[in-house]
């Protein structure tokens, strides 16, 4: 039996005469950039995220990139963002001119650790402005303590939920408990696009205007650019597709959290494999399934992807290498050892197969061969 990792045709098909009808409206008005089906996205996905204004962007790594430069993060500022996510965080940072600095994880949930974002916070008081704690694998961060870190500290909280629609912490949802906060619609995302995409939410209206300067050119009015802005708009094509798999946003995140009790029950007493944990404060939404090896090293964590290959089935590691010993970030003068919670788990991390539509079945698949290569 064949498992893939993510499975976008099956949903595609599902959708296929609602995304027909949504692209031809686009396509025969020829309305393809800054129309009504930005605006309508834009206005449901405010809504789903607690919000009063969202912005749709490029991608998700320009939403991270306008949600700090809206929170008035600049050029020479300290950042604090989680070692262990997917470089586009840092890389926003970057992008204006910024400095990222390195925080550590908590070993069960994989998420940013407020303890460990207190002593950067202290170490940097005066050059640090914002934290950007990252709700990874569709997993809410602790986000009332990290509230306390940054109001300690004076630092804007902008939330990386590009992985988290939907997602609640206390009933907050995610995108809703930061100054600004991020979204990507990078297709195998829970809600994803045609290609890259992405949103940045606020409940500030002053933001958000200035939101829509930044992501068009600076534009006020036809030709008046009020600030140097960039080409970083959402067009309609791609939000009249998300406007349409927006409506079964729900319905799919549910079938995420069924098969993710289904692997939870299932992957039970299979000894060194820990399913990574969730506070019982947050409402994942399982962008992605992640379990650790416990005990085990990189190179028995590769073997068993393969094995798992074998089978059909498909897997991935979310991710292999943190931040801090990226090539990319070798002139931060990080080493070996500078973040071993984090360093460990990427280690030990093998992320099965998860999307709305996997079968009972081959989670089962999955499941039984995981218990023979670990017995």
């Amino acid at each position: 039996m064949d498992v893939p990792f993510v499975d976008l045709r099956t949903q595609a098909r599902e959708l296929h005469d609602e995304l027909e009808a949504a692209l031809w409206s686009v396509i025969d008005r020829a309305a393809y950039t800054m129309g009504p089906e930005l605006s309508q996205f834009e206005t449901a996905f405010a809504a789903l995220c607690g919000c009063e204004h969202a912005l749709g962007v490029s991608s998700g790594t320009d939403a991270v990139k306008l949600a700090l430069l809206a929170a008035d993060v600049g050029p020479g500022d300290d950042v604090f963002v989680p070692v262990n996510t997917f470089v586009a965080t840092a890389e926003a940072v970057n992008h204006i001119g910024a400095n990222p600095v390195f925080v550590d994880c908590l070993a069960e949930t994989a998420l940013i650790d407020p303890v460990a974002l207190e002593a950067a916070a202290a170490e940097r008081d005066g050059t640090a402005t914002a934290v950007v704690p990252v709700h990874l694998y569709g997993r809410p961060c602790d986000m009332d303590a990290i509230q306390a870190v940054a109001d300690r500290h004076g630092l804007a909280v902008v939330e990386d939920a590009c992985q988290a629609h939907g997602a609640t912490y206390k009933g907050r949802p995610a995108g809703s408990m930061g100054v600004t906060a991020a979204f990507s619609f990078y297709p195998g995302k829970n809600l994803g696009a045609l290609g890259d995409g992405g949103a940045v939410t606020t409940r500030s209206a002053e933001l958000a205007e200035r939101l829509r300067l930044l992501r068009n050119h600076g534009q006020a009015d036809k030709y008046t650019h009020a600030v140097v802005g960039y080409c970083d708009r959402l067009h309609n094509l791609q939000a009249a597709v998300l406007s349409v798999k927006l409506a079964h946003l729900a319905q799919w995140n549910d079938a995420r959290r069924t098969a993710a009790a289904h692997y939870g029950s299932s992957v039970k007493g299979l000894g060194s494999l820990l399913p990574i944990g969730t506070s019982d404060d947050a409402s994942s939404v399982y962008h992605l399934y992640v379990v650790r090896l416990l005990g085990r090293d990189a190179a028995f964590r590769d073997e068993l992807r393969e094995r798992l290959a074998a089978a059909g089935i498909e897997s991935g590691i979310h991710y292999p290498v943190p931040l801090h010993l990226q090539p990319a970030y070798a002139h931060l003068g990080y080493r070996v050892g500078d973040f071993p919670v984090a360093e460990r788990l990427a280690a030990q991390i093998l992320s099965l197969p998860m999307f709305p539509e996997i079968t009972a079945e081959q989670q089962d698949h999955v499941v039984a061969t995981l218990a023979r290569a670990l017995d």
